[in-house]
């Protein structure tokens, strides 16, 4: 079941989007605000957004370079549903990285039928994660090492999560905070060296020479495991 996230702030087109859509199939989220629209997303990891421009408190182009640029939810379709009908406008937005561009007033039987085209080929998310004898099991939530359990917490969990799912891409502090805590957050780049200690002493056979986790002077961090697939499970 695909899941949506929606961001729109006239309340009667929240709800008859929400109807409609759930009558659909669709699992609908979202806020009728941008403040916090990114780690909305990030919570709760949609298939595609749905993102009004002209908000009031925030600017939905911003939201959308915001998205873009993070490589937590840079995959994610965006569709972007706003008054701006002007030519200029239809190639700004798509030029930032909107998949694509619906005028309102709409009908809601066009746009369900160009959500469906997003999601034509796409592929299912991996459910397991596997790197020589290292596993993640998103479904559970649970890490293995040599068939044994290993214990993380959940942010541990999402720190492994994201560095697996993307080996051999090195990524600085500063964007494994974004990705991982999140922009509201009360934490500095030490904490990322913490957790990556922390994770090394649990999954490296020998935390000082660590196998999994590269550090990259001056750059920050990478899934350094060349065998590093992502299977997808049998649901």
């Amino acid at each position: 079941m695909k899941k949506i996230v929606l961001i729109e702030d006239d309340a009667d087109l929240f709800a008859l989007l929400k109807y409609n859509l759930e009558k659909e199939g669709f699992v609908l989220v979202g806020s009728q605000t941008g403040r916090g629209a990114i780690d909305l997303c990030r919570r709760e990891r949609p298939d595609l957004i749905l993102l009004d421009i002209m908000l009031p408190d925030s600017d939905g182009l911003d939201i959308c370079k915001g998205i873009r640029a993070n490589a937590e939810l840079a995959h994610i379709p965006v569709i972007f549903l706003t008054a701006r009908a002007s030519e200029t406008d239809r190639i700004v937005g798509l030029e930032l990285g909107a998949n694509d561009y619906i005028v309102k007033p709409f009908f809601i039987r066009e746009l369900i039928a160009r959500i469906k085209i997003q999601f034509r080929g796409s592929n299912a998310p991996a459910k397991t994660l596997k790197a020589g004898a290292l596993e993640l099991d998103r479904r559970s939530c649970r890490v293995f090492l040599n068939a044994d359990e290993i214990a993380l917490t959940a942010t541990e969990f999402r720190l492994l999560d994201f560095l697996m799912s993307r080996p051999g891409v090195v990524f600085s502090r500063e964007q494994l905070l974004d990705s991982v805590w999140g922009h509201d957050r009360a934490v500095t780049d030490r904490t990322v060296d913490v957790y990556i200690l922390r994770l090394r002493q649990k999954i490296e056979t020998d935390p000082t020479n660590p196998g999994f986790i590269r550090s990259v002077r001056g750059f920050g961090y990478s899934f350094d495991q060349p065998a590093a697939e992502a299977t997808a499970a049998e649901a």
